[in-house]
């Protein structure tokens, strides 16, 4: 699906990588390694010369328990970083659940909008999308990261989130933001501290239905830490997560995601190509005629599109 200012993404023929730069003192993952703006810039260079296809600039956590930071402290941090990468040819995104940082970071050369909130933290966070008709993911969101594992109650997680979704984006029409802007994000982590990210992760397919591309941000965050703990419950620490990470990136793309959020960006950029390459060798397979009896076998263990759930 084609977004708006983003038109040398369009004809890659893969899922995207978006990698994280955080310009913040205590992310969950990598707090204060690139705090400060040179660090920050090199660190988003770095990724882009490992294959990022945009780079997600964030001043404010969003981890578990995390204060809010005054809004000048988060523009201080963040305009400069975006303005040098913008500058370099980078496709940047502003991280952010505040309309005046995203006004301001779009008119540094910030071309998509990174909204963990969906719009719901900032009423005018929808007129500023809508205005500056930038590309703007709508993540699922029901309070802030000093709440958000309080929040954690859902029937059915997969229908819940698909139908919250589905609000916001009447919502954001309404406010006069056209589908096309619209990226949606399930929220991984975001009040789903633990195993109810799975499904959301398996059930792909659900998200797409509501017709926008889908953004997975799984990197290193708490769920995969659980998944490897040790024999005495202690969670992988985030760094320790990578692998993990990427086999969540190669398994979204390979269920049609538009992009995946990653904070090592290598092992993510190979893996979303194998999965083009792949499905590039199904495709040109299936105009060659019966598969032969192994193929059926292959096909009968693992599935076929018609039978997947996503």
């Amino acid at each position: 699906m084609r977004l708006p200012g983003l038109a040398e993404l369009d004809d890659l023929g893969r899922t995207l990588v978006m990698g994280v730069v955080n310009v913040t003192p205590d992310s969950f993952s990598d707090g204060g390694e690139w705090f400060e703006p040179a660090a920050a810039v090199a660190h988003g260079r770095r990724l882009r010369a490992e294959g990022a296809d945009i780079l997600d600039v964030g001043g404010e956590s969003t981890r578990p328990g995390a204060a809010r930071v005054p809004v000048e402290d988060e523009l201080a941090r963040v305009l400069p970083v975006i303005e040098a990468l913008a500058r370099d040819g980078a496709v940047v995104s502003v991280d952010t659940t505040r309309a005046v940082v995203a006004e301001r970071a779009v008119a540094s050369g910030a071309r998509l909008v990174n909204d963990v909130s969906g719009g719901l933290a900032d009423p005018r966070m929808a007129e500023v999308v809508a205005r500056t008709g930038v590309a703007y993911v709508c993540m699922h969101w029901r309070g802030h990261a000093d709440v958000m594992d309080s929040l954690e109650v859902y029937d059915d997680v997969v229908a819940d989130v698909r139908d919250e979704l589905a609000a916001r984006m009447v919502d954001l029409r309404a406010a006069g933001v056209r589908a096309e802007q619209i990226v949606l994000d399930p929220g991984l982590g975001f009040s789903k501290a633990g195993t109810a990210n799975w499904p959301l992760l398996s059930h792909l397919g659900t998200l797409r239905t509501l017709g926008r591309p889908v953004l997975v941000g799984a990197s290193r965050k708490r769920f995969l830490g659980h998944l490897l703990a040790g024999p005495d419950g202690v969670l992988a620490p985030p760094a320790a997560r990578d692998a993990a990470t990427a086999a969540v990136s190669t398994l979204a793309a390979a269920a049609g995601a538009w992009c995946v959020r990653v904070h090592a960006v290598q092992a993510t950029a190979d893996a979303v190509r194998v999965v083009a390459a792949w499905d590039g060798a199904r495709a040109v397979d299936s105009t060659a005629g019966p598969v032969s009896t192994q193929d059926e076998t292959v096909q009968e263990a693992f599935g076929d599109d018609e039978g997947s759930t996503t």
